[in-house]
C-alpha cells in the first residue's frame, strides 16, 4: 500500500509540475503591438567572443505563452531562456486555451483540434518565439523567473550576433513572417513581469 501511496504522490506532482493551466483573466492584457525604430542606436559591441549589433529599439508587453530554459546549445551562454509571446488577439485567454503551444529546439509552435480559436494569420501576426539575451545579471535573474501566462514587459534591441568563425544569428524585423527566420533575437536591458 505504501508503494502505492507513494506512486500516486509522484504522479500527481508530476501532473501538477507539468500540466499547462487555463487562463482566467478577462480582456486584453497586452493591447498595444510591440513598438520598433530603427533611430539613435548604440554601435556593435562586443560580448564574451561575441559581436552584438543592435538592428531595432524594440519594446514590448505581453502574455507569456510559453517558456523553455536552454542549456546546451550554442547560444545558451548567452540567451538562456526563450518566451514565446502573445499580444493584442493573442493575449485573450480564451484564445490562448484553445492552442496547444510547444516549445523546442529554439521553435515556437502552436495547434488546434477543430476550428482555430483565431484566424491562423492572425496568430502569426500577434506572437512570436523571443531569443532572450540579458543585458545583464539582474535582468537574466528575472528573465528565468518569468512564468508562463505572466504579463511580461521587456525594453532592449532586436540584435544580430557574430563570431569570428562565421556564426550569425539575425533577428526578425517584422511581426508578420514565419519558419526559419522569423524569431526575435533580443538584447533585453529592462524587465518586468507580473501574474494575471
Amino acid at each position: 500500500m505504501k508503494k502505492f501511496l507513494v506512486f500516486a504522490a509522484v504522479v500527481a506532482a508530476c501532473w501538477y509540475y507539468f500540466h499547462d493551466p487555463t487562463g482566467k483573466w478577462k480582456g486584453i492584457p497586452a493591447a498595444r503591438d510591440p513598438q520598433q525604430t530603427a533611430t539613435g542606436l548604440p554601435r556593435p559591441f562586443s560580448y564574451e567572443d561575441y559581436t552584438i549589433t543592435p538592428l531595432a529599439r524594440y519594446s514590448i508587453t505581453a502574455v507569456v505563452l510559453g517558456r523553455e530554459r536552454y542549456r546546451n546549445d550554442a547560444a545558451a551562454d548567452f540567451a538562456p531562456v526563450d518566451l514565446a509571446l502573445g499580444w493584442g488577439p493573442m493575449s485573450v485567454s480564451g484564445v490562448i486555451n484553445g492552442l496547444e503551444i510547444s516549445q523546442s529546439g529554439r521553435w515556437y509552435d502552436y495547434s488546434w483540434f477543430g476550428d482555430p480559436p483565431l484566424e491562423p494569420g492572425e496568430i502569426a501576426r500577434h506572437s512570436a518565439n523571443t531569443h532572450c539575451l540579458p543585458a545583464t545579471r539582474e535582468v537574466r535573474k528575472r528573465l528565468l523567473n518569468v512564468k508562463r501566462h505572466e504579463l511580461v514587459s521587456m525594453e532592449g534591441y532586436l540584435v544580430e550576433v557574430t563570431k569570428t568563425d562565421g556564426y550569425r544569428w539575425r533577428s526578425s524585423l517584422t511581426r508578420d513572417d514565419t519558419r526559419g527566420g522569423a524569431c526575435e533575437i533580443m538584447w533585453i536591458t529592462s524587465v518586468e513581469s507580473r501574474k494575471l
